[in-house]
Parts: C-alpha cells; structure tokens; sequence
C-alpha cells in the first residue's frame, strides 16, 4: 500500500535580493515529503536555513524556485 504524502516539498530555493545585481541564497534547492502519521526533523548548523525553510513553507517568505504541495 502506497502512503499518501501530506507535503511535498521540491527544489525549494529562496533568495533575498539586497541589490539589482546582489543575492543571498538562504535555501538551495531542497527537496523532501512527509506522509501522513509522519514526523520530520530538520537540523543543522546556525544560519543554515531551517528557519527560511519553515518560513516558505508557510508563505512568510515567498520561495523563488520550486514547489510546496499540502495534501496533493
């Protein structure tokens, strides 16, 4: 029996642009799922964007690339 993704998150990036010609990208192309019943845990160094992540994933930031697909 195949398990049914809650979110799915693919080639998620975002970026803050400070100039016309100056990025800082703060997530790089992450990809991942989560099933129903299912916990994830993201760790990491300081300032290595679990924050961001968690942030674009609820729409506070608006991720420059990729997709953030809740319940299909």
């Amino acid at each position: 029996m195949k398990q049914e993704n809650l979110l799915e998150v693919k080639q998620l990036r975002t970026e803050f642009f400070s100039s016309k010609t100056s990025s800082v990208t703060a997530v790089n192309e992450i990809s991942f799922s989560i099933g129903k019943g299912e916990i994830l845990g993201l760790v990491g160094e300081s300032g290595c964007g679990k924050s961001t992540t968690g942030r674009a994933l609820v729409k506070i930031y608006e991720p420059t690339a990729g997709k953030v697909i809740f319940e299909g």
